[in-house]
């Protein structure tokens, strides 16, 4: 089940506010946790399974950790969540690998991905590792419990949420009007972005990544290259808002997850924007306890090409990810080393281009990872300015004529511009802003609406992690 489906808007979503709200106080975390078990075992019944295992499993661990501070079994309890990440999501990438380096003809096995998996694995992770440092106590309540690992909002695609965060409020939280508004009118923000621009501007990327079949010229790689970044914002970024704003409606305040990362100055700056609680993770739970930048530049170096492998590796079992994860990482420790200073000097809006080209070729690799491999090639030959059929050709002028407009509307929107207008209105003028909300939620419920009874494309691409 997604957000910007039907059968969620308009049965499922109305149901959980129906009985949550005619539920007691004490009674409303297991009315959450009954939908979301429900939520995450939709499409396939028995993943629902093992997330309550994941439940069980670490809530025991948790409440064996917090009397017994075991190094043991700690590495025990993060070798049990890893152990049952690697099966689901890289069993067959490391035979596939393996198979091809010794020719061993190995059959790989057909495992199907739990979607969300990376999610709510690091989730219980970092509840698990906090307890053993003592920052959290462990929780005394399985369904409460349960219902923070398992929390439809942002089980599939986040936000990654520290137990710490929600900790109080799963216990004591006080739902308000002011905020089911607030988070109403961010749900129906972050499903305009998912339904009615990523939507959209994917028809460009994929008219590019798979009508080409090696004809490409290079204006026409980049123009895919540029739809598939505004995609992939407005697909994740759109989620991102849309589990916010939901939590926010039952009461909870969920980190900020983005911040407007395409207006970035250096890629340092954009990897503290982007996708806020897996950098955030990685840094609490990877980087620090490997040193981090305390035992000199060559581990500190060291310490960042680890972290962004494993990145890569997270996102996807494909070596296309992995590439991806080291070009980043490579270029985060030029900055370290040097151009980060250099960035610091020269006109932001220097700075501003050079992260676009960087992150428009970042995920130019990360949108390849299935493609086929000669079209790959073909790909890159274009996009280097080395294509046979030239700059640009009619395909070319054909997508701009029909996406022009709304790549320029995304763009905008991107930067953050008319938010912080929203934002002053909201200031000014609260009466107007007031019916101004209803009156944009509404347009955009509608409009989404007849998008998604519309057209048969809406994926969510962050659902495969």
């Amino acid at each position: 089940m997604v957000f910007s489906s039907l059968i969620f808007l308009y049965v499922f979503l109305p149901a959980v506010f129906l009985l949550y709200y005619l539920m007691p106080r004490r009674g409303r975390n297991a009315v959450l946790l009954f939908f979301s078990i429900i939520f995450y075992a939709w499409g396939e019944p028995v993943y629902g399974l093992g997330i309550i295992a994941s439940v069980v499993i670490n809530f025991l661990f948790g409440l064996v950790l917090d009397k017994h501070k075991s190094k043991l079994l700690l590495a025990v309890n993060i070798i049990i969540n890893l152990g049952f990440l690697g099966v689901f999501k890289y069993t067959g990438f490391i035979i596939g690998t393996i198979d091809k380096i010794f020719g061993a003809d190995i059959i790989t096995p057909e495992i199907a991905l739990p979607i969300g998996i990376s999610f709510y694995t690091f989730q219980a992770l970092s509840y698990t590792i906090d307890v053993y440092r003592g920052k959290v106590a462990a929780g005394k309540n399985i369904i409460d419990f349960g219902a923070y690992i398992t929390m439809f909002p942002q089980l599939i695609a986040g936000p990654i949420v520290r137990y710490k965060t929600i900790e109080r409020e799963l216990r004591t939280r006080r739902e308000t009007l002011e905020d089911f508004r607030d988070g109403a009118l961010r749900f129906a923000t972050g499903l305009g972005k998912k339904v009615l621009i990523a939507n959209s501007v994917a028809k460009i990327w994929d008219a590019v990544r798979l009508g080409t079949e090696g004809d490409l010229t290079t204006a026409t790689a980049w123009l895919g290259m540029i739809s598939f970044s505004l995609q992939i914002y407005f697909d994740f970024s759109g989620y991102s808002d849309m589990a916010i704003g939901l939590g926010r409606m039952f009461g909870f305040h969920f980190d900020e997850n983005f911040d407007h990362p395409y207006i970035s100055a250096s890629v340092t700056e954009f990897w503290r924007r982007w996708h806020i609680s897996l950098s955030t993770w990685f840094k609490e739970y990877v980087y620090i306890p490997l040193g981090g930048n305390r035992r000199g530049l060559a581990k500190q170096l060291r310490n960042i090409i680890i972290v962004w492998l494993l990145t890569g590796l997270w996102h996807g079992a494909a070596w296309s990810f992995v590439v991806w994860g080291l070009y980043y990482g490579i270029i985060l420790i030029i900055e370290k080393v040097f151009l980060g200073r250099l960035l610091e000097k020269i006109p932001r809006a220097i700075g501003h281009i050079y992260t676009v080209i960087v992150f428009v070729i970042g995920w130019g690799i990360f949108g390849l990872a299935d493609v086929l491999p000669e079209l790959k090639t073909s790909f890159v030959m274009s996009v280097v300015f080395m294509s046979d059929q030239g700059l640009f050709d009619g395909h070319t002028l054909y997508l701009l004529s029909g996406y022009a407009v709304l790549m320029i509307i995304a763009i905008v929107i991107s930067t953050g511009v008319i938010a912080k207008l929203v934002k002053k209105l909201a200031g000014k003028h609260e009466l107007i802003y007031g019916i101004g909300s209803m009156v944009y939620m509404s347009v955009i419920m509608i409009a989404s609406t007849a998008c998604i009874v519309a057209d048969s494309y809406n994926p969510f691409l962050y659902f495969r992690f």
